[in-house]
Order: structure tokens, then C-alpha cells, then sequence
């Protein structure tokens, strides 16, 4: 990089970024109780991607919404036929969610538009700033569907099958917000089109924070298998059933959440995180045994094969348990994403932005998952993580990332941006 073009860039603006942060963290369905509800593919999601289509907008940037809800925002470069840059994240939450994990990495790209924009700045190749839809999984199970399509990895025949706790499919919701589920083709992102893509998101873990670390860069991201396992018994009534004739679904269930912490704290599966977040027992009455079942689960692990023999592994222990109590146990995949190494050479470029910058920073895994997890099957891809305080909490109102702190990883957001862009530029004037 140039010395014009560091002393043009400024800095991120803290209190700006606070501002949008709190803009869209309004945003909430009421009645939703503490915290941020802002659902995959409904129309305060909608709602969400026009109040930043809006703000890209008034900089003068070209923005266009693809047949997945995905939000881009395009600066041209001043050599337009070169594959693109790209950073972003997503605006969707979880139910009760903190105002930070995804919107976050979308408030920095406004942010390094900004400074782009009024510092003159035109990289040699277009800059695309995109704000991923349906990134959670926590309505029809399956993460990152926004970044799935564009990668490939989720077709219009995925959309139908997965539904919402109210039997509301993927592929409706989308109608509903005014999407076409059966022209999300459409939405595919060339390899050719794009050159390194990086996104800036909280930690959600404690590490930086404890460390006093400002910046992490991320060199693996676990991959998750999702399943239900719907296990049937027989309702009865509670005070004319004897224990030794029930068939109690509710309490199959609470053997089998047991045996999955069990069996990821054995000393098999160092790494690996296996939870049960949802639980539905029918049919819900004080003074009726519980017929069935519906027990789900998220298995994480930064191993492949280790990640895939777990999941199998709790389906037959979930089923030898559900068979000696006399249950049904039947498994159903809900979603299924691998473990992702990172380039290196894109993490190194970052790194030496930040060093030019005189930031500390450390190479971390991330045991969420990431658009960038889903969009590095495209396009090589970087992550750069910001400190999450209050013990790392996420996915609660308690989530909490400092302005100050997601402002100093903006500035190493746009100085990796202009970083990579000299790189490649050298790299393809060598070639020439």
C-alpha cells in the first residue's frame, strides 16, 4: 500500500459503528422478551437488509438483492474485469440474540465503505460488501442457508424439506418474503468473479478477552451435523400407569441428553461439543406420560471424521437406550456442514496488516459456524474475530463486544482489504 492511500483511509469511527449497531438492534420482534429476535426470512430479517441497502445506497455504491435474500453492495475497482473483493456478514438472529454476532461483520463493512468512499479510494478491483441472509439455524435448523446457495451447497430441491417449529418450509418463507425458492440457481457465486473474501465477527468465546488480545485470526472452523431424534412411547395417565408399564418418551429423552454430554466429555472426543437446544414432548400435559419426543441435536468438532462417527454414534446409543425401555427411536439429518481450514496465505496478508499496524493479534479456531465456512468452497476466504466479553457469551443478551474494539478490527478489516488487493495486483502484474 501506498503512504497516499494509508493517510486517506482514516480511521473506523467508534461511535458511528455503535450507532448502527443499535440501529439494528431495534430491529426485534415484539413481545420477543429480552434480547434481539430477528428471524431467518421473515420481514423484519426483509426489514433489516433495506435499512443497510439503504445506507450503501446514499454512499453511491450499486446494491442488488439475489434470489437467496443475500444483500450486496458493490464499489468498482478501477480495473472492473478483475475478480472481486468481498467482505459482510449476517443480519438475521437467534431467538433473545445479543446485537452483536453477524451484525457486527455487517457494521464494519459499512463502516470500511465509508472510509472507502470518503477518502477517494478505488482498489483495482471491485470491493463487494454483502449482508448473508438466513445465516442461523435456529428456525429450520440449517445454518448459513444465504451463503449455502451462493455456494452451491443448498439447491431448490433442500428448501422444501426443512421447516420451522410451525411446519413452515424454507421454500415458503421464502415466497413469503417475496423470494423465488426455485431460482436460487440464480444467486451462485462464479469462483471466477470473486478473489479473497474476509469477515469480521465477535469471538463468542473468551479467549482474546482473557488474553487482552484485540484481534484473532481464525485458521479453522468446526463443522456441526444437526439431527432429531424423534423417540415414541405411549401416553398414559400419570396416576393409573404403574412405573414398571411405561413407556415414557420424556423420560427416554433425559437419558439420552445425559449419555450425549457423557459421551463428549469421554476422553475420546477432546474437541468435540455435542449439545441438546431443543426439546418437544407430547402431548404436554401435567398428568399425562409423554408419548413422544423430540430431542435435537448439534454435534461440533474441528475433526471430520470424528464430528460424523459422533453424531452416528449417539443415534445408536440414542436407539439401544429408546430399545431396552421399550421406545421408538427414529433419526432424522438436519444439517451437515464439514470443518474448514482457511488459506494461509489470506490469514498472512491480514497479519501483516495488522503488524504494519502495530496490533496484537493470535491465530485461533472458531468453533461456531460462518458464512466465511460456506463461501470458502468459492472463493478463498479470511476471518478476522474481534474480543467478546462477559465470560464470551453469545446468542444472549448478554453478548457484548466493545465499539472501541470492533472499530480497531475495521481498521485491520479495510487495511487487510487494500493488503490483499496490492497482492494480487503484483502477483498478476508477475504473471503478465
Amino acid at each position: 500500500m501506498s503512504a497516499p492511500i494509508v493517510a486517506a483511509l482514516g480511521r473506523a469511527d467508534a461511535d458511528r459503528l455503535r450507532t448502527h449497531l443499535d440501529t439494528f438492534a431495534a430491529m426485534s420482534e415484539p413481545g420477543g422478551g429480552a434480547g434481539v429476535t430477528r428471524l431467518a426470512y421473515t420481514p423484519l430479517e426483509r426489514a433489516a437488509h433495506d435499512v443497510y441497502a439503504s445506507h450503501m445506497r446514499a454512499l453511491g455504491l450499486g446494491v442488488r438483492t439475489d434470489t437467496a435474500g443475500n444483500t450486496i453492495a458493490e464499489l468498482p475497482g478501477t480495473n472492473p474485469g478483475l475478480p472481486g473483493l468481498g467482505t459482510g456478514s449476517h443480519l438475521d438472529s437467534v431467538p433473545g440474540a445479543g446485537a452483536y454476532d453477524g451484525i457486527a461483520g455487517v457494521v464494519a463493512a459499512m463502516e470500511v465503505a465509508r472510509l472507502f468512499v470518503s477518502g477517494g479510494i478505488r482498489l483495482t478491483r471491485p470491493v463487494r460488501f454483502v449482508a448473508f441472509a438466513a445465516e442461523e439455524g435456529a428456525r429450520f435448523g440449517q445454518a448459513c442457508t444465504g451463503s449455502r446457495i451462493v455456494a452451491g451447497l443448498t439447491g431448490p430441491a433442500d428448501l422444501a424439506g426443512k421447516q420451522d417449529a410451525d411446519g413452515v418450509s424454507l421454500a415458503r418463507a421464502m415466497t413469503a418474503v417475496g423470494l423465488d425458492p426455485n431460482d436460487t440457481e440464480a444467486a451462485r457465486w462464479r469462483g471466477e468473479d470473486w478473489a479473497a473474501f474476509l469477515e469480521l465477527h465477535i469471538e463468542q468465546g473468551s479467549l482474546l478477552a482473557s488474553e487482552s488480545v484485540p484481534v484473532g485470526l481464525v485458521d479453522l472452523i468446526s463443522g456441526s451435523t444437526r439431527l432429531r431424534l424423534d423417540l415414541t412411547g405411549r401416553a398414559s395417565h400419570t396416576g393409573g400407569t404403574p412405573m414398571r408399564m411405561r413407556a415414557d418418551a420424556m423420560a427416554a429423552a433425559a437419558e439420552v441428553i445425559l449419555m450425549i454430554e457423557t459421551l463428549a466429555n469421554d476422553s475420546r472426543h477432546h474437541g468435540t461439543r455435542a449439545t441438546v437446544g431443543r426439546m418437544h414432548a407430547s402431548p404436554g400435559s401435567l398428568t399425562t406420560i409423554a408419548g413422544s419426543a423430540e430431542v435435537y441435536v448439534d454435534v461440533r468438532d474441528v475433526d471430520n471424521d470424528r464430528q460424523r462417527l459422533t453424531a452416528a454414534e449417539i443415534v445408536d446409543s440414542a436407539q439401544n437406550i429408546c430399545s431396552r425401555r421399550g421406545i421408538g427411536c427414529e433419526s432424522r439429518l438436519l444439517a451437515d456442514a464439514s470443518p474448514v481450514i482457511l488459506p494461509r496465505w489470506l490469514r498472512d496478508t491480514v497479519a501483516e496488516a495488522a503488524t504494519e499496524a502495530g496490533i496484537a493479534h493470535r491465530v485461533m479456531p472458531s468453533g461456531a459456524s460462518h458464512d466465511a465456512q460456506m463461501i470458502n468452497h468459492v472463493v478463498p476466504t479470511g476471518m478476522i474475530f474481534v474480543p467478546s466479553h462477559n465470560g464470551g457469551v453469545s446468542h444472549s443478551p448478554e453478548e457484548l463486544t466493545r465499539p472501541a474494539e470492533l472499530a480497531l478490527g475495521t481498521d485491520i478489516l479495510a487495511s487487510g482489504l487494500l493488503r490483499l488487493d496490492a497482492r494480487l495486483s503484483a502477483q498478476e502484474a508477475t504473471a503478465a
